[in-house]
């Protein structure tokens, strides 16, 4: 992909998969930044996709602690309806999602309309549930014993200890939205606010049958969307594959 964002003219056969000094450019870049402005794709992705992880981290620690540590009745029942909701796919929820983020809330063309059927992750609560559960139930019961507050001990004992699962729901998280076409394309309009994703598929149907190279462009434009991802796994590799938090707990 990255060879082909730099070729002059597209080479589709298997010596095309290696660069040549003769058909390398930069042109390509500059080309899809004009007609759809990049660095503003970027910064929406950005938006929506923090938005999204910022809610799945905070509900998913508060439902995660309460599903592993806390005791309430029809806690079992909670837990199978939220695995539940996990077989249900997300295409089937588009017209009632649609109806009522636009229609009854008023939130088309909004990042908040984008975040919003994104912002509790069943997943990223299934991971936290089961990273809590690993922890002490004692260090919880002697918190208690002194008097702390449920949300006190969520933050300054259960969080720390279970930092690999928060960047794991984070990696996790990252990769729907900040690939995510479909809903921010039915919900937005106005390219001010869409995501690159969506960008680069406007530029698809409308724009490139009138580039010189759109073939190069549009790799272009994925290489693009691609970078932040693939240097987010890179930085987060080391947190990502340690799942030992055992280490963590002293005594």
């Amino acid at each position: 992909m990255f060879i082909g964002s730099l070729q002059t003219s597209p080479d589709t056969s298997v010596a095309g998969a290696f660069p040549s000094p003769a058909n390398i450019t930069g042109e390509n870049y500059s080309n899809i930044n004009n007609s759809i402005d990049l660095l503003k794709g970027l910064v929406n992705s950005g938006i929506f996709t923090g938005g999204v992880i910022f809610f799945t981290v905070v509900f998913g620690l508060l439902v995660g602690y309460a599903l592993a540590q806390m005791q309430f009745r029809g806690k079992g029942f909670v837990f199978g309806m939220m695995l539940l909701v996990q077989m249900i796919p997300f295409q089937l929820l588009l017209i009632p999602l649609y109806v009522m983020i636009v229609r009854d809330y008023g939130l088309a063309d909004t990042y908040l309309g984008m975040i919003l059927p994104f912002a509790i992750n069943s997943t990223a609560v299934f991971v936290f549930r089961q990273y809590f559960m690993q922890l002490p139930s004692t260090l919880f019961e002697a918190a208690r014993i002194d008097g702390a507050s449920e949300l006190r001990i969520l933050w300054q004992i259960a969080i720390p200890l279970v930092r690999p699962a928060i960047v794991t729901a984070v990696l996790l998280t990252f990769i729907g939205p900040w690939n995510e076409f479909l809903w921010p394309f039915l919900v937005t309009k106005d390219q001010a606010i869409q995501p690159l994703a969506v960008s680069l598929a406007n530029y698809i149907s409308n724009i490139a049958a009138t580039a010189s190279n759109p073939f190069g462009a549009i790799l272009a434009g994925a290489c693009v969307l691609a970078a932040p991802a693939v240097a987010l796994f890179i930085f987060f590799q080391r947190q990502f594959i340690s799942t030992n938090i055992g280490s963590s707990v002293k005594g």
